[in-house]
C-alpha cells in the first residue's frame, strides 16, 4: 500500500494473494516446509482468519451509531460485559476481554446491539487497548450527542502471556470518559451497580 492512497481506498484493500504469499514466506523463514501435509492449506486458512479478524478496517464505526431513537430519556444507560477480541498491533497477537460502556443521553438512545457492534468494528483491526477505549468513548459521546460517556475495559494480552514477561492471566485495565465530572460519576456508579 502506498502512502498516497487515501483512507477510503486503504479500507477497501484486502490482498488475499499477498497474504498467502507472505504466510508461505514466513513458514519457509522459520524453517518449515509449506508443502508439508499439515501446512499446505495454512495460507488459505490465514486469509480467511485475517478477513474476519481485520474486518473492522473495512467498516465505518460511526455508521453503526447512525440509527438511533429520539426518546425523552436523560438518565444513565450502561452496557456491561461486552466481550471482545482484538489484535495487538505491536506483535500481531490477540488480546481479549470485556468492555463496559455507559452514556447519558440528551434524548437520543440506541439499540443494545449497536454498542456491541461498535466494539466489534473498532476491535477488529490492529489495535492497542488504550486507543480502542478512547475511540469507543469518543464515538459514543459525539454520535449520540451525549451529556457524557464512560468506557472501562479489561483485557488479557497474549503478547504478555506468550512472550517477554510471560505473565498469563494478568490484565490491562483502561478507561476513558467524556463530559462533565458529575455525569461521569453517575455512569461509573451505574456500571458498578450492575456488577454487584
Amino acid at each position: 500500500m502506498t502512502e498516497s492512497m487515501d483512507s477510503t481506498t486503504a479500507r477497501e484493500v484486502f490482498d488475499s494473494d499477498g497474504i498467502r504469499s507472505a504466510v508461505q514466506e514466513i513458514l519457509i523463514s522459520i524453517g518449515e516446509d509449506p508443502k508439508r501435509e499439515g501446512l499446505i492449506d495454512t495460507p488459505n486458512r490465514v486469509v480467511e482468519l485475517y478477513r474476519d479478524i481485520f474486518s473492522g478496517l473495512r467498516s465505518d464505526p460511526e455508521e453503526v451509531l447512525s440509527v438511533f431513537f429520539e426518546e425523552n430519556h436523560t438518565d444513565p444507560v450502561a452496557f456491561t460485559d461486552i466481550s471482545f477480541n482484538s489484535i495487538c498491533e505491536h506483535h500481531l497477537l490477540p488480546f481479549h476481554g470485556y468492555a463496559h460502556i455507559g452514556y447519558i443521553p440528551k434524548g437520543r438512545v440506541i439499540g443494545a446491539s449497536k454498542v456491541s457492534r461498535l466494539v466489534d468494528v473498532l476491535a477488529k483491526r490492529p489495535q492497542i487497548q488504550e486507543r480502542l477505549t478512547t475511540q469507543i468513548a469518543d464515538i459514543v459521546y459525539r454520535c449520540l450527542d451525549a451529556s457524557a460517556s464512560y468506557v472501562f475495559m479489561s483485557a488479557e494480552h497474549m503478547c504478555m502471556a506468550l512472550r517477554g514477561v510471560k505473565k498469563p492471566d494478568s490484565r490491562i485495565i483502561t478507561s476513558a470518559q467524556r463530559g462533565g465530572e458529575q455525569e461521569v460519576k453517575q455512569l461509573i456508579k451505574t456500571i458498578s451497580l450492575s456488577k454487584s
